[in-house]
């Protein structure tokens, strides 16, 4: 996907003059360096002491390192699965080469690389996930766990491997700053965890090669940090890489100012990147746990050196994991909210470790586990080793944190309502997204997301793809791409390019009671022209029964009402009603969806002439499920009642 000139022109509207002026010694420094990279200055006699406390790997679970062993194993044998295309060539990667389009990124200018097109360059994701060396940090956790010399051999091959194929400023592994965080970040981890292998040093402190390398990754991210519109996610993943690596290789003369810069970075884009209830501005879950884990690996690099953070930066964390906490379903899933690319802070785990529970698991280590959290079971690799390395904090009921479990996030105008316990239900009546361009938004206003036991009723059919494939990306942020309801076949919010919304609509809530034996929502937005949209949501929990009421006020409109049917939902659709059927656990479940009969319903499946009718489990991946869509008009005279109810 090459972006046009009015790209160029939208994207700049939604900046300041700052940005701007920043984005302008950007370029000329970029420009300048063609020429004349920065030297790096000798480094020599450093030693690596950010090591574990003893004891750390004796307290990981059994099943951990059972379920670790065996993914590293499949890394050993070079398989591994990347955004849902399998590769059987990791034994020896090709560094630049895209499996699922055979395509190679061409050599040169890091910065003369047209990585968003993937004509030229192939899908960027796929060239650039293995680069992140997260399969390296589980490599090396084996090793650690294990004390078997082929994980290390297999990491120290893989780095030297990389170090020759990507020069400093060449290439499509220097392009992006949160790549270089991620992977500054996971070198710190694979030297720790290679610390009792003999070749440990010869690998990293004393390699001339490595040396240059970290260097070059600071001096990298220290000239190019994410400004402005785009200080989201990518800006903590490049704090938190350059903080991590200034603290455990603090080996250079720039190593004390590059920690001091990107501490201070840290602490402000924690907090701008935060609502004061713990969620993540971006309103996209699985970004709210990429920052969660960056900002637990960079504090935990500041204890392991005994570099003083800032108060806010944990409390921001405890804020995030109460957060988490509170929103999650009965199996422990959070919502699927906005943009998700698998994208991680910290890696040591095998497939199958449950990546919130996780987090959970580590913020009960550190910050105490509060009466309303749900119930975590099982272990995993991370947590024992953050918290052997992390200060506890807010154990001690210094610190105030919610009494009961809060429903409604007003900051973030997320709700949720639960009915009996495995009946789950996501309101969103929040803001369109974060910052002028709102990157990861979908416009999704007033969007419902249901759940029983765990199970995807009505789902967000998630995001499947970032470049390469404009139609798919359009469909999964649009608004019919959302259990909510469109007007006139457009969107609410206005796209202006992939990661760029140049109108966002405006949500309230107007009411919100979680508690009592009816939990109520109602909010509306303003993002269709001459009309409002405002709808009601009312769970009952003795009828076990969901009602939502559309309302559109204003001139008569063309209406769709979607809802995205979870991919493990079988519907047969007579009339206005659905008859929906699953299985959970061995058992037969079901329900009924008795949608308004004012519209004319169809159920879509799997079409792909426009695209409707798919749910995409992960990044890269999409699977057929049932939409149902009903089509008439809205004259402002009355509303659409949709009633969901679950049987006993």
């Amino acid at each position: 996907m090459t972006m046009s000139a009015g790209w160029y022109l939208r994207r700049l509207s939604r900046m300041g003059p700052q940005e701007v002026a920043g984005r302008a010694g950007d370029t000329v420094r970029r420009r300048r360096w063609r020429t004349a990279p920065p030297h790096c200055p000798p480094a020599a006699g450093g030693r690596f002491t950010a090591v574990l406390p003893a004891g750390a790997l004796a307290a990981v679970p059994a099943d951990a390192v059972k379920r670790l062993v065996a993914e590293a194993d499949r890394l050993m044998d070079g398989h591994a699965e990347f955004f849902g295309v399998v590769r059987d060539d990791l034994a020896d990667p090709d560094w630049w080469r895209d499996p699922k389009t055979g395509r190679r990124a061409p050599a040169g200018y890091a910065f003369d690389v047209p990585y968003r097109d993937e004509e030229a360059v192939g899908d960027i994701k796929q060239i650039w996930e293995p680069s992140r060396h997260q399969y390296l940090t589980v490599l090396a956790a084996a090793y650690a766990l294990t004390g078997d010399e082929r994980y290390a051999e297999r990491v120290a091959g893989h780095l030297r491997s990389w170090w020759a194929a990507n020069p400093p400023l060449e290439g499509v592994h220097w392009i992006s700053g949160i790549e270089l965080g991620i992977r500054l970040l996971s070198w710190v981890w694979v030297r720790r965890l290679l610390d009792g292998w003999p070749g440990a040093a010869g690998l990293f402190e004393d390699n001339p090669v490595a040396l240059k390398q970290i260097w070059h990754h600071q001096r990298w991210l220290a000239a190019f940090p994410s400004r402005g519109s785009s200080a989201n996610n990518h800006v903590i993943a490049e704090a938190a890489g350059q903080f991590a690596a200034a603290c455990a290789f603090d080996w250079f003369a720039s190593s004390p100012r590059w920690r001091t810069a990107a501490l201070r970075s840290l602490e402000r884009h924690l907090r701008a990147n935060t609502f004061p209830s713990g969620l993540n501005r971006e309103l996209a879950t699985e970004y709210h746990g990429l920052v969660l884990e960056l900002g637990l690996a960079a504090v935990a690099e500041a204890d392991a050196a005994a570099v003083p953070v800032p108060t806010t930066v944990r409390l921001v964390l405890l804020r995030m994991t109460d957060a988490l906490a509170a929103v999650v379903d009965n199996r422990l899933r959070p919502p699927r909210q906005g943009d998700a690319d698998d994208g991680h802070g910290l890696v040591l785990d095998g497939a199958g470790t449950d990546r919130w529970g996780s987090l959970l698991a580590t913020g009960e280590a550190v910050f105490g586990r509060l009466a309303w959290w749900p119930a975590v079971t099982g272990g995993d690799v991370r947590t024992p080793l953050l918290a052997a390395l992390l200060r506890p904090y807010g154990k001690d009921g210094t610190v105030r944190r919610p009494a009961a479990r809060p429903g409604h996030f007003a900051d973030a105008g997320l709700t949720v309502l639960r009915g009996p316990e495995e009946i789950w239900c996501r309101c969103d009546g929040g803001p369109h997204g974060f910052l002028s361009i709102a990157a990861h938004a979908h416009a999704d206003a007033l969007s419902v997301e249901v759940r029983h036991d765990g199970v995807d009723v009505l789902a967000d059919p998630g995001t499947f793809c970032y470049h390469g494939e404009p139609e798919w990306r359009r469909y999964f942020r649009s608004t019919l791409g959302h259990n909510t309801l469109q007007l006139d076949d457009a969107d609410q919010s206005v796209s202006g390019g992939p990661f760029l919304w140049t109108r966002h609509a405006r949500t309230r809530v107007l009411a919100a009671d979680t508690s009592g034996e009816v939990a109520r929502w109602c909010a509306e937005h303003d993002g269709y022209q001459d009309a409002v949209h405002r709808r009601r949501v009312e769970l009952t929990a003795a009828s076990r029964e969901l009602r939502i009421t559309d309302e559109v006020s204003g001139p008569r409109r063309a209406v769709r009402l979607a809802f995205h049917l979870g991919p493990a939902i079988g519907a047969d659709l007579t009339g206005n009603r659905a008859e929906l059927r699953w299985t959970r656990d061995g058992e037969d479940r079901s329900a009924v969806l008795d949608l308004p009969a004012e519209l004319s319903w169809r159920a879509h499946r799997g079409e792909s002439d426009p695209p409707l009718g798919w749910y995409s489990p992960g990044f890269g991946r999409k699977e057929p499920a049932t939409t149902l869509v009903g089509t008439g008009f809205a004259d402002g005279a009355r509303g659409f009642t949709t009633v969901l109810g679950f049987h006993g």
